[in-house]
């Protein structure tokens, strides 16, 4: 294996599938047994799911709502997609723990850094919930901090497309796929890899990031092992 700890980042929307809301079952069923390869091949997983598929904070803010309000939600939102996939885990044999930044200890463990890793070298799957626990934050950029506190070889955003491009693949037949790219090339382009505050977070701790379509089947286990699929945000020497 080429990474032996790796950071999954899902998004809400993913586990919603062609719906748009709620959670699809044969998704999250697939994406399970994807995940319980990894674990069977030793890697050390960790994930961190966002909520889009029941509460986006921004969205509920564009609406009136209190942003800090509406950002609470999302990360309660997270926390049911985290139970729900920790469940589908489960029922496959998965030993899977959920903690959570926000303390609701009847549900999911308190998030806390030894535990984590603990937890990771025992061979367990980890879910980060409620993203960093404050408002104003992505879980995007809640996955770039948890990648750091765990010292994670790599972040994997899983996404619908195969890559990262200059403009959207769906709309645009001719836009240009990066198979490689610095994080400032990312920042300065406003490419919609993560939001800057995980890029940055990136870029600081150089912790490589690998966009990839999380739907086409065995290509978590190709990236894990070291093939060339999707699009990498790394540092490029000069």
């Amino acid at each position: 294996m080429k990474y032996k700890r790796i950071l999954l980042k899902l998004s809400g929307e993913a586990l919603a599938g062609d719906k748009g809301t709620g959670i699809c079952p044969e998704i999250l069923d697939t994406l399970s047994k994807e995940i319980k390869s990894l674990s069977e091949m030793g890697v050390e997983l960790a994930l961190v799911l966002g909520g889009g598929n029941i509460h986006r904070g921004v969205a509920g803010a564009t609406i009136g709502m209190d942003r800090t309000t509406s950002d609470h939600m999302g990360m309660l939102a997270t926390v049911i997609n985290s139970l729900a996939l920790q469940d589908s885990l489960e029922r496959l044999g998965i030993k899977t723990r959920v903690l959570s930044a926000i303390e609701m200890q009847k549900i999911a463990e308190p998030y806390i850094r030894r535990r984590a890793a603990r937890h990771l070298e025992k061979g367990r799957v980890v879910i980060f919930a409620a993203g960093t626990g404050n408002p104003y934050f992505t879980t995007d950029t809640a996955a770039a901090l948890r990648a750091n506190e765990i010292d994670a070889d790599v972040i994997l955003k899983a996404t619908k497309v195969d890559g990262v491009y200059d403009s959207d693949p769906a709309k645009n037949k001719k836009a240009k796929k990066y198979d490689q790219l610095d994080y400032l090339e990312v920042l300065n382009k406003e490419l919609k890899v993560m939001d800057s505050t995980a890029i940055s977070l990136c870029k600081d701790n150089e912790i490589d990031i690998i966009i990839f379509n999380v739907f086409e089947a065995g290509n978590i286990q190709k990236v894990v092992i070291g093939d060339k699929i999707g699009s990498l945000v790394t540092k490029l020497e000069k």
